[in-house]
Parts: structure tokens; sequence; C-alpha cells
């Protein structure tokens, strides 16, 4: 029998007690609350997921990187950063089975009982850098997202073994310790293009901080109304993100006449995806394009993503590389701590792109 929302207090049970979205579908709703209701113009419509809207993203075989196909392969990373700001890697060291794991791992976490998850909440989880919670901040936002997550910050192995759920933190990881390799190797290669030639210290300072989210999408009653994330770019390095096969991302691209559109970006098995997020725009001057991304809900079956973010650090200064405005002849945008860009991020709900309004240099 479903709750009687109208008699118990919506935000507490959701975001307080640890129930969650989930929570909300296991009580047997059959209505998207009011509280989950989005603006018109935030919502999916069919001309948003029609097949004529689905887009292939380049698909790029990085071990082509160690063989004869090495400067073709980088130059596709250089033109997939350059323009969608999302590519597909394949090869990229990560054994399927761990992959499949790490899905696994996911729904086991969000499947239990919300006694078992809250415990992980934010102000009484045993560290403060293990947290489970909904939506993306739900004391600023006038319409939540249909999103449970759960975030893991890697400090070291030991802090992780010690914090980490135990079905998880294996899988979790060997993610973090691949990816980490992988996506180094991709932002040398870009950095690269622009003039830059990082050495080990300084792939640290831009992509030390490391951040495992395992999201859980649940089946809405109407997905129409309400959606999974909202759109809004990623605020660090890197972003490594493995899909299950239900699918609902999708990105906004400029045609050729600078109209905006939005396109779903269909899950490939085995394949990870890749997307730049506001650090590097603002590192490159520009050159490499943050992408403006969004979920959307489904009916049918529950869905899980695992994004793997790589930020710099919270004193690291974010400002355009010296070799990029050399070569430009002016900065785009002005430098701020890492810390101070990511606290003005998430002061908000999501706003798309407008992040990057606090560092934007305008012209006169």
């Amino acid at each position: 029998m479903a709750l009687n929302f109208d008699a118990i207090n919506l935000f507490d049970f959701v975001v307080k007690k640890g129930n969650g979205v989930k929570g909300l579908v296991d009580s047997g709703i059959s209505e998207v609350p009011e509280l989950y209701i989005q603006p018109v113009h935030e919502r999916f419509n069919k001309t948003n997921i029609n097949a004529a809207q689905v887009v292939q993203l380049p698909l790029i075989d990085l071990s082509g990187l160690d063989g004869p196909e090495h400067d073709q392969v980088e130059k596709a990373l250089v033109k997939a950063a350059e323009t969608f700001g999302f590519f597909y890697v394949m090869n990229h060291g990560m054994p399927i089975q761990l992959l499949e794991e790490l899905k696994d791992a996911a729904h086991k976490f969000f499947n239990q009982p919300a006694e078992k998850k809250s415990v992980y909440l934010r102000g009484v989880s045993p560290s403060p850098l293990v947290n489970y919670g909904t939506s993306f901040v739900p004391e600023k936002e006038k319409s939540f997202e249909w999103k449970d997550y759960f975030s893991m910050y890697y400090t070291s192995d030991d802090d992780a073994l010690k914090y980490w759920p135990d079905h998880c933190r294996e899988v979790a990881l060997e993610y973090i310790k691949t990816s980490t390799k992988m996506a180094r190797r991709i932002m040398k290669t870009l950095l690269k293009n622009v003039g830059v030639e990082p050495d080990d210290t300084m792939a640290e300072t831009l992509m030390g901080v490391k951040v495992v989210n395992m999201n859980f999408f649940p089946i809405c009653p109407d997905p129409g109304l309400t959606v999974g994330i909202g759109r809004h770019s990623d605020i660090g390095t890197i972003t490594v993100l493995l899909q299950d096969d239900v699918g609902g991302l999708s990105i906004r691209v400029q045609d050729a006449g600078n109209n905006d559109e939005w396109l779903e970006i269909p899950p490939i098995p085995g394949a990870l995806l890749i997307n730049i997020g506001d650090s590097l725009q603002i590192l490159s001057n520009g050159k490499y394009k943050s992408a403006e991304h969004r979920v959307r809900t489904t009916s049918t079956r529950s869905r899980v993503s695992v994004p793997f973010f790589l930020n710099p650090g919270p004193k690291v200064i974010l400002r355009p590389l010296p070799q990029v405005v050399e070569k430009d002849g002016k900065a785009q945008y002005k430098e701020c701590l890492f810390e101070d860009y990511k606290n003005n991020f998430f002061g908000h709900a999501y706003q798309g792109k407008k992040a990057l309004d606090f560092v934007k240099i305008t012209s006169p």
C-alpha cells in the first residue's frame, strides 16, 4: 500500500531518513510527487528521445596509441574533445568482468533496506568522504531529480578498505586504478596538442582528487514529468562513465546554424564514455569543450551508472595554461581556486554550463 505523503513530510522521508527515490517507488506510488515534477522547459519530450536524434559518438580504440595508428588516435581524441566533449573508448584496459561486477555492486547497494544505506548519510557517515544521498542539492532545489547516489572519495587504499561498503570496495578500487592510468594518458595527449608536456606531478595536480559515484535511477511512473539528472557539465578535468544497457544519457550540441539540440547517447557494450569537464575547458582556454548533459528516467527498468571524476585539488589555481594564452593572445577565463569554483557549483541547483560564468572574462 502506497504511503500517504499528505500525512508525512516527503522531504524528511526521502532525504533525512535516507529512503531516497527508491523508497518512494518501493512504497507503491503510482504518480510522480509534486516535489519531483520539473518545469516544462526542463522536461524530456518525445522529440528528445526518438530514434532520429540518437547520435553515434566517436568510438576510439585506445590500443592504437601503442601501434602504427598512434597519430590518428591522438587526432581523434583531440577532435572529439574539441567538438562533442564526449567520446567512447574501447580497449581501455578494464576487463568486461570488472565492469559487470561494478554494475552489480551498484544494484546490490541500492537494493539494500533504507536503514543499511542511511548509515552513510552526510553527517552520520563513518567518513566524511563516503556519502549516500538523493537528487543533487535537495536543500536548494525546487524540483528534485529522480536519482539516488553513493559517493566514494579516494584518499588511500587503507581508508577505502576501512570505510567503503564490503560488496563494492574491491571492485571500485580496481576501477579507480585502471581508469586513472587511462585518463592520464588521454589528458597528456590533449595537453600535448596545445603545447604542454605534462609530467606526473602536473597530472596529479590536475587529476589528483578521485571520486567514484554510483547512481541509481528507479523506474518512474511518468518519465515525462521529471528527470534523472538535470542539465549540467562536470566541473573537474575528465570524467570516466560506465553505463548499463538501459540508456537515457543525452548531450547538448550545436548544429551548423548554432541551433542547440539534445542528442541521446546509446550505451555500447564494453565501451566506456569519457567526457571533458569545466576545468579542462578552462585550462585549454576554451579549446576543449565540457559537454552539457542530462539523464532521463524510464518506466520499464531501473538504471545504474558509475561515473569516476578526476578533479584538481581544492587549492589548485584554475586558469588557462600560459602556453595556450600566449598562442591565443588573451585569456578567456580568470584564475580561481578549484575549491571556490566547486563551492559555487554546489551552491546552486543545476544550471547547465552557467558555472563557467564564475570565471568567464567578459569583453568590456
